[in-house]
């Protein structure tokens, strides 16, 4: 499924990152809530947009997108392809054009057939490429909530749409592996009282938050679906360890972290993290989570919060990748340490504890 021919140079990579990060940061993102989504007979997906610029998209000839990264080459990803889809499906329920209505049910169609179930009864879509992020170094294939979530929200509303049976079939098998530890081939971090689930398993505890929440997303879709109260008990953990987590994430009531204090989330980051707060506390009633959403909201930020958040992003982005040391890698690179099962070239070592790092935080407002 790979395919990292002619990847561009690392140069060209830096050059428009650093243009992207200095001078087209901006406080606002074209994303936006839809509040019609949730309930069992609904199609539309929590998030919207119609202004995504698609800019690591190449597309297939069959009409799959593929996410071009410099250190995996060209390749696909369930969850962009999920995200694609939903996109189109969003296009579909405002204009009700039918090439939209095609292209989800072509990702649908994909999704369907890259299904692999497991010998231990879990239904998961790989990702069969090797990937470095900060210390963690996964190796083909690998599972993430990220992806399976976006996938099983995908799948629900295909369900929904075309009413295939064995796509409710398929999607039985799907939250087994937020029942499962990092360790034995899931996604869970448990944690002494709920659970976060990994976006990259191995990952410094908590982990990446939009991935996380993206997952439990998918799990109240499939709950609402199907009516399991295993799915429902796996859901309501997940709440609980976002609750607990939420304080490392938190910037002074003012911004989102990326990982676990790994750097300022970049601006289309930290919105994203607001919207799924602001949909997870509609869904929950969780008071605590729209606390969180309305303390991010940029809207309140002032002039010398923007350049707090500005600078602060610039200082902690740039600190991470020489503590990373990314410019000494690309995609062979990758392989190459995940086939001689070297350990990455980061100077930082990996948090698995959830017990050992949540409780160095405090609440917000404390």
């Amino acid at each position: 499924m790979n395919d990292s021919r002619k990847p561009p140079h690392a140069l060209r990579y830096a050059l428009r990152a650093l243009r992207r990060e200095i001078f087209e940061f901006s406080f606002t993102y074209p994303l936006e809530l839809d509040l019609a989504a949730g309930p069992r007979d609904s199609l539309h997906y929590y998030t919207y947009s119609e202004k995504l610029e698609w800019s690591i998209m190449r597309m297939d000839t069959n009409g799959i997108p593929r996410v071009c990264n410099r250190l995996t080459g060209i390749v696909y990803k369930p969850a962009y392809i999920a995200w694609w889809g939903l996109i189109n499906l969003g296009h579909y329920l405002r204009h009700r054009d039918e090439a939209s209505r095609e292209n989800f049910l072509k990702q649908v169609d994909w999704l369907e057939a890259h299904a692999v179930t497991r010998s231990d009864g879990a239904v998961v879509w790989e990702l069969d490429w090797d990937i470095l992020h900060g210390p963690t170094l996964l190796r083909a294939p690998w599972v993430s909530c990220y992806d399976q979530g976006l996938v099983i929200s995908a799948l629900v509303r295909g369900y929904r749409l075309t009413g295939r049976r064995q796509l409710l079939e398929l999607l039985k098998g799907t939250s087994r592996i937020f029942a499962l530890e990092c360790r034995d081939g899931g996604v869970r971090d448990s944690l002494p009282s709920g659970a976060v689930y990994s976006e990259l398993p191995g990952q410094p505890v908590p982990g990446i938050q939009d991935g996380f929440m993206s997952s439990l997303l998918g799990l109240f879709d499939l709950y609402v679906e199907t009516g399991d109260p295993a799915v429902k008990r796996l859901f309501d953990d997940g709440i609980t360890g976002l609750k607990a987590s939420l304080p490392v994430w938190n910037y002074r009531d003012k911004w989102s972290w990326y990982g676990a204090r790994g750097y300022f989330c970049p601006p289309s980051y930290h919105w994203l993290n607001r919207l799924l707060l602001q949909s997870l506390a509609r869904l929950t009633g969780e008071p605590s989570l729209s606390g969180y959403a309305e303390a991010w909201n940029p809207a309140r930020l002032t002039a010398l919060g923007k350049a707090e958040i500005y600078l602060g992003f610039q200082l902690t982005k740039n600190a991470a990748r020489i503590r990373n040391r990314t410019w000494r890698l690309n995609a062979a690179k990758v392989r190459a340490l995940a086939r001689q099962g070297m350990k990455p070239p980061a100077r930082e070592a990996a948090v698995h504890s959830a017990a050992d790092v949540l409780p160095q935080y405090e609440r917000r407002g404390a």
